[in-house]
């Protein structure tokens, strides 16, 4: 298993191309490899391939815009192809159990088409759970009727260790659960203090919080996850190149 960074991390680092230039330096600096390329500026496709290429990094899987994605799918996944990516992400869907138009039903319709065309086109559609995928339809999580209703060479899933804690799961035994769809996980940590704003103000450095990542990276072992992305999307005022680092090294120190 290889390491990487999500750029959602990074995104108020990378509002204009000189600057997500600059970052993409930045990761390769710090020891990344491989990156998850979501929340950046706009970006030609050919221009990402260069300077991937030219700072040693590999993009494993993106979140693409859901407009991107009703707009013109074959395009694309075109446009991944330049840049070398086969996983074409999305960042959320917010699901609701009663809500008009965030029904699960409404998920089918909409994505179901773009799914497909995606896997046509010779990609795979990569799906990033938060909290919300964990309510229940008939006994069964919301997590769990989108791998029956999909085949996995259709939807892969983006398994993110922070919200599976947040919504009262063990990340470990959801890595097993779904082995052979997870080509790629969310590491970030999950801790706890007394006084929280928001929702999400406990998401932590990896390795600093409460999570049992041993446990996690046995499990991706075993479960065919080829990429780790560390992603904090919220460093509580720090510096995120400071917070990444800190991630970086903790897994480094684990032999990663």
């Amino acid at each position: 298993m290889e390491i990487g960074i999500q750029f959602y991390t990074l995104r108020d680092h990378c509002k204009n191309l000189d600057d997500f230039a600059e970052t993409l330096k930045k990761v390769a600096d710090i020891g990344y490899k491989n990156v998850q390329i979501s929340g950046v500026c706009d970006y030609e496709p050919e221009w990402l391939a260069e300077n991937l290429k030219k700072n040693g990094l590999k993009c494993v899987v993106t979140h693409t815009p859901p407009a991107q994605l009703t707009d013109d799918v074959a395009k694309v996944c075109r446009n991944h192809e330049i840049f070398g990516c086969d996983y074409v992400g999305l960042g959320m869907y917010n699901f609701s159990l009663k809500r008009e138009g965030n029904l699960y039903s409404d998920f089918i319709k909409e994505y179901g088409p773009i799914i497909k065309g995606i896997k046509e086109n010779g990609k795979t559609f990569m799906y990033h759970n938060h909290a919300k995928e964990f309510l229940k339809i008939d006994g069964k999580t919301i997590m769990e009727k989108l791998a029956e209703d999909f085949k996995p060479e259709e939807l892969g899933f983006i398994l993110d260790t922070f919200w599976i804690q947040a919504a009262g799961g063990n990340p470990a035994e959801w890595i097993k659960k779904f082995a052979g769809r997870i080509p790629v996980i969310h590491l970030k940590d999950y801790s706890f203090e007394e006084d929280f704003k928001v929702f999400g103000d406990n998401i932590a450095v990896v390795g600093e919080g409460l999570i049992n990542f041993d446990k996690v990276f046995e499990a991706a072992a075993c479960s065919g996850v080829d990429y780790m992305l560390v992603e904090q999307d919220n460093c509580h005022g720090e510096d995120e190149f400071d917070c990444i680092t800190r991630s970086y090294k903790y897994l480094k120190s684990c032999g990663f």
